[in-house]
């Protein structure tokens, strides 16, 4: 617990993009083209492939679980203190996914269930942060320095 906490106070920004993208397959594809773009035009062009998949994945979930008809989900993309700070929040806080090192891989012949696992194998960190009420974010975290 306390390491969550530690890692969803923020370090100084360098640079931020924010946001609302409508809950559709339209709208989460865009996520992902807006990633790459800003990250290449940011100077990041070989985190731009990692994130991409991450913000896919997470703005995939807010499609399907976190849709809420008439109400958008938030990307957000942060960098600052050699960290990319990627956050995916929709309007669906009572439909928590589960957290790190507890999501569980899908049966071998499900066509679903594997979003989480990806982003969990991309991302340095990750976690999610309830509220406020009616929203949840989903972050991961990618370290820029190595």
């Amino acid at each position: 617990m306390n390491q969550e906490i530690i890692r969803t106070q923020r370090a100084p920004v360098d640079r931020a993009f924010t946001v609302l993208l409508s809950p559709t397959r339209r709208g989460a594809r865009l996520a992902r083209l807006l990633t790459v773009a800003h990250l290449g035009a940011w100077g990041l062009p070989s985190e731009a492939e990692t994130a991409g998949h991450i913000v896919a994945k997470l703005a995939a979930n807010a499609t399907v679980h976190g849709r809420v008809k008439g109400r958008d989900f938030q990307l957000g993309l942060t960098v600052g203190g050699g960290t990319l700070r990627i956050e995916v929040t929709d309007t669906r806080g009572d439909s928590m996914p589960p957290g790190p090192g507890s999501v569980k891989p899908p049966e071998d012949d499900a066509e679903t269930g594997r979003g989480l696992l990806i982003v969990e194998a991309l991302a340095d960190h990750w976690g999610v942060i309830p509220g406020p009420v009616p929203r949840k974010t989903v972050w991961a975290e990618i370290d820029l320095v190595r």
